[in-house]
């Protein structure tokens, strides 16, 4: 309609910038900044709805699983600048993504704003000028499937967390959680850890040695070759052993030989200035193909291994560079290019390397597809022409300008010509004397060396995909001179080297992702969110860039595993994603698939069936990992610790051991305790509390400790002395540096005296005390407070010293110290990253963003990395947001009636009741009014 006021709903205010710029002076763009309705909190129902069907989930399980759905609180001002703007439109346009997500909140907006006039939905992949030209001359209906997926999956994971959940709770530790996708993502953290745990290495060992042409040869090159086998028997690599140490059953039906280091040693120095010869040389052609085009999945593993990206930096760079018109959709498992993209690609490849980096017909690659959520084409530079990185520096930031240059360089090798070359693979043989059984013999021994040339590099001259780390991987790269069968070689420096298995590799943030998709669990929206989820939620923690289980992740999952087995078997969860699909399709109904998982089947007995008949679950056992018979760790309500006994336990009154607690340091990972170090910290830890003397005031007895948070001194009551309740002996918590093998008594008594009053503020007349708190120790005067340097301050310092602190600027005294830590420049802003303790707590800046340090972390465990991500993750939230302007609102014009997309479920709308009693507590109000104005004409 030509002239009609059109009001466009996008997700996020960027996108709305960049749409506005596109669209005439007939729209008006706002963003809703994600989903403006949720699930209601349980707590949070009206009183009346708490103990009816809504009352346990805030989902109706016995009708068809009806949602009940309210405004968020943080949404309910946007919602109201929405229904203004609408008043003075003629039309409404949903231009929210076309996933289940955008779908679910383009539904969501219709059912609050229930719009009196026409609506489309308006889709595009990418915010060029011309995709959102296109995209007006072809809006469509709501996709109703999409939606009841989205709810299927909302509904589904507030079951399976509300029904799990309270079990952790009482299990295990309180303010735990469970979740569909989440919970499968940690077991297999867990898995990869106990494997490291289970691990044994083997050694093994093998020879190199430098083989020279002689001097009369044509090439007279040296270079280095392996032993690969000893009497016609094939040396074991690391490939060759199991998890237990041995050699896997493979190896030994081939015969494989393991080569002990007395022997290798012998060949060694049998070879030394001996002579080998050229058995044969090898020549094959080599070939090798780009990677395909980025999907979400593939997008995240490279940025992970390239940048050093978490998944969650990546997807806040790529949501970026999407809406601001630079990339395509970044939320895709499709590696397909569109033909406008495969011939942007080929111009760009020919411009920059040569028409003859291209192969006659365009590369055309396909993926298996996950459902209609994930549509899309290919993560690609937006456009029929793509801007080459060089053209967006000082527009970008510095991590947006890195991931789209990856972007911008894969997708333009993707349609290049394949690298191709040849490999030379040259076997060499010798002799060497060895006496056996007895008996002098010649033992043959064969050496191999590999090299490739690369003669034609092709796609290569733009981009090389990374790879993960894999075991055992030792592959060589040789360069070969010319050799010819038969032909004699020098051995030289011949040396026997001894190798060790190493253990499963953890999962780093890439190679989670690319499991989770191997096993179909999670979807391209969704990966980012599992992994930042399973870290927030303290099961798994960064170290370096492995990802590193916790003790409690253990408990969880064991409890998970043994109870509720099916929900966190990788195969049903996979499968429950496919089902998703099939909901997307339209192919399979809502309230029939959730009734099946929650009520059961015939073939498993569904949610409710499991949480009814749990029985008892012994707590113990499930926050126990034996080490070996006298250690045990247990997962408490401080934390984790070991559990000994052993011949330094006290005996109690009914003669059993009592066993003793011993701390477990911080930062020591799972695979990292075996019995050998479980001993060493037991050994190390006083079997019994130190007694440090007698309180010269008091006359009472003061031990040293170690406690869950560290050493301690304490003053114990007299023997048959009942403290008053609500009175506790006093207690001191060691400084960082004493020991509480060495403290003596005067500085205990101190301790125990502290707060210390170092005198009286002279102008207010206030009482300046010195004292340790969770930051560190700090001077206080009345509400006032100031650091000290250190914690001998807290005795050292005098009236005059903390008169001079207070005189500074508040926080002055932190902002003089040095940095806490102190990194290399971040990769946004590049400037240096430092780690500060401010005043509510350690934090990370670059000098212009700061982002405080989740509880969860520490500072000592604070990596380059975590702060990088840290930085980026307040970055992505955005400044805080301004008051809007009041909108100027268009005379409403004559609209033909177009109705919207609407799906029958009463329940899924604002609650009746609740808008009823809105109704009448604002007629009461009026009355009120209208009584009390009476009153006063009256006076």
């Amino acid at each position: 309609m030509a002239g009609a006021k059109k009001l466009v709903i996008v997700e996020s205010p960027t996108k709305a910038k960049t749409i506005s710029g596109y669209l005439g002076d007939d729209y008006e763009v706002i963003a809703s900044v994600g989903h403006i309705r949720d699930l209601a909190e349980p707590s949070a129902l009206p009183s009346d709805l708490k103990q009816g069907a809504f009352g346990k989930f805030a989902v109706d399980v016995e009708n068809d699983f009806a949602p009940y759905y309210v405004v968020n609180d943080n949404k309910k001002k946007t919602v109201t600048e929405l229904k203004r703007a609408l008043k003075g439109a003629d039309e409404l346009w949903l231009a929210t993504d076309e996933d289940r997500e955008g779908e679910a909140i383009a539904w969501h907006l219709l059912e609050v704003l229930k719009p009196k006039v026409p609506v489309r939905r308006m889709v595009f992949h990418e915010i060029t000028r011309e995709a959102i030209e296109q995209a007006k001359q072809n809006t469509r209906d709501l996709d109703i499937a999409l939606v009841d997926a989205q709810e299927t999956r909302r509904i589904l994971d507030r079951l399976y967390g509300y029904d799990i959940s309270p079990v952790l709770w009482r299990k295990v530790a309180p303010k735990l959680s469970a979740g569909r996708v989440q919970s499968a993502a940690t077991r297999l953290v867990v898995d990869r850890e106990r494997e490291r745990q289970a691990f044994r290495a083997a050694e093994y060992w093998d020879l190199t040695a430098t083989f020279e042409p002689g001097a009369d040869a044509p090439d007279t090159t040296a270079f280095e070759a392996r032993l690969v086998r000893v009497a016609e028997q094939r040396l074991a690599t690391g490939g060759d052993f199991a998890d237990d140490g041995s050699l896997t059953a493979k190896a030994q039906k081939a015969g494989v030989l393991r080569l002990e280091q007395d022997r290798a040693q012998r060949i060694a120095a049998q070879l030394d200035s001996a002579r080998a010869t050229v058995h044969s040389v090898e020549t094959k052609p080599h070939t090798r193909r780009p990677a395909a085009p980025f999907t979400t999945s593939t997008l995240q593993q490279e940025a992970s291994r390239k940048l050093r990206y978490s998944s969650r930096q990546t997807m806040s760079f790529a949501q970026s560079l999407y809406e601001n018109g630079y990339i395509t959709y970044m939320r895709t498992d499709s590696p397909t290019l569109s033909s406008q993209a495969i011939q942007a690609a080929r111009k760009q490849a020919a411009e920059l390397y040569g028409a003859e980096t291209l192969p006659e017909k365009p590369r055309v690659y396909t993926g298996k597809s996950k459902g209609a959520q994930e549509a899309h084409e290919a993560i690609r530079p937006a456009g029929d022409t793509f801007q080459r990185p060089s053209s967006l520096k000082g527009r970008l930031t510095q991590g947006e300008y890195a991931l789209y240059e990856l972007i911008w360089k894969r997708t333009v090798a993707s349609q290049m010509a394949d690298a191709k070359g040849s490999t030379d693979t040259v076997t060499l043989s010798a002799k060497v004397a060895e006496t056996i059984d007895g008996a002098e013999t010649e033992t043959p021994l064969e050496f191999t060396a590999s090299g490739t040339v690369i003669t034609f590099p092709g796609f290569l001259l733009a981009y090389e995909e990374g790879r993960d780390e894999k075991r055992g991987d030792r592959d060589q790269n040789v360069s070969l001179p010319q050799l010819s069968s038969g032909q004699p070689l020098d051995v030289v420096a011949p040396e026997a080297k001894g190798h060790e298995t190493s253990p499963p590799p953890r999962y780093t943030e890439a190679s989670l992702t690319k499991r989770l998709e191997e096993l179909g669990i999670g979807r391209p929206s969704t990966y980012a969110a599992i992994i930042s989820t399973i870290m927030d939620r303290g099961y798994v923690t960064k170290k370096g860039q492995a990802l590193v289980p916790s003790w409690i992740a253990f408990s969880v999952v064991r409890l998970l595993e043994e109870h509720f087995g099916e929900l966190v078997d990788y195969d049903f969860t996979a499968e429950m994603e496919s089902d998703l699909d099939r909901i997307a399709a339209g192919e399979e109904a809502r309230g029939k698939w959730l009734g099946e998982f929650y009520f059961g089947t015939d073939t498993h007995p569904g949610l409710r069936g499991v949480v009814d008949n749990l029985g008892e679950i012994d707590a113990r056992a499930i926050n126990t990992i034996k080490i070996d018979d006298e250690i045990s760790l247990r997962n408490g309500k401080y934390g984790p610790y070991l559990e000994v006994f052993d011949d330094k336990c006290e005996v109690g009154e009914d003669g059993a051991l009592k066993p003793r607690s011993v701390n477990i340091p911080e930062g020591l990972a799972p695979d990292e305790l075996t019995p050998e170090k479980a001993h060493e910290l037991a050994d190390a830890e006083p079997a019994e509390d130190r007694v440090v003397g007698l309180h010269p005031e008091t006359g009472k007895r003061i031990v040293a400790k170690n406690g869950r948070f560290g050493p301690y001194v304490t003053e114990l009551p007299d023997e048959g002395e009942e403290l008053p309740k609500g009175v506790k002996p006093r207690t001191a918590s060691l400084f960082k540096s004493m020991d509480p093998a060495t403290i003596d008594l005067d500085t205990a008594v101190a301790l125990l005296e502290l707060p210390r009053i170092v005198g009286t503020d002279p102008d207010s007349g206030a009482e300046i005390t010195a004292q340790n708190g969770r930051y560190g120790p700090y001077l206080k005067k009345g509400t006032d407070t100031r650091s000290l340097p250190g914690e001998d301050a807290i005795f050292s310092i005098d009236l005059a010293g903390a008169q001079e602190l207070f005189a500074q600027p508040k926080y002055g005294a932190r902002k003089a110290s040095s940095a806490l830590k102190e990194f290399d420049a971040d990769p946004v802003s590049g400037k240096p990253i430092k780690v500060r303790d401010g005043r509510f707590g350690p934090y990370v800046t670059d000098g212009e963003t700061n982002a405080t340090i989740p509880r969860g972390d520490s500072v000592e465990d604070i990596t380059f990395e975590r702060a990088v991500e840290l930085l980026a993750i307040k970055r992505a939230k955005g400044p805080a947001k301004k008051k809007a302007p009041a909108r100027k609102t268009a005379a409403k014009k004559p609209a033909v009636k177009k109705p919207a997309a609407k799906k029958t479920a009463t329940s899924k709308t604002v609650d009746p009741a609740r808008s009823e009693a809105a109704k009448k507590a604002a007629a009461t109000r009026k009355a009120n009014a209208a009584k009390k104005a009476a009153e006063q004409a009256g006076a």
